[in-house]
């Protein structure tokens, strides 16, 4: 049943997508390149972004992690330095089962 069920979807969404292309290539072509050529791109810079991004940001994080047959749960601090690295520490490590 599950897998009748996503073939009917994923023949649906082909159709889809297919339709919808076939739409925007129909279109004048004529029209699209004089709309394109008309506007120039203009970019605009936001200063205090490029600000902010230079703030260091530490998270702490925790996962569970298997070893064996033991469930241990680990806690890291996560620092994300401005130059886009990163700093990870394990704070605690506690058996859980």
């Amino acid at each position: 049943m599950k897998k009748l069920l996503a073939l009917t979807l994923s023949l649906a969404s082909i159709g889809f997508v297919a339709s919808s292309a076939e739409a925007k290539t129909s279109g004048s072509s004529n029209s699209a390149t004089a709309i394109n050529a008309a506007a120039p791109a203009t970019v605009q810079w936001r200063r205090n972004d490029r600000r902010n991004n230079r703030r260091v940001r530490t998270v702490t994080q925790s996962r569970l992690v298997r070893v064996g047959r033991r469930t241990f749960r680990e806690t890291y601090q996560i620092t994300y330095l401005p130059n886009g690295r990163t700093q990870t520490r394990l704070i605690s490590r506690v058996r859980v089962r």
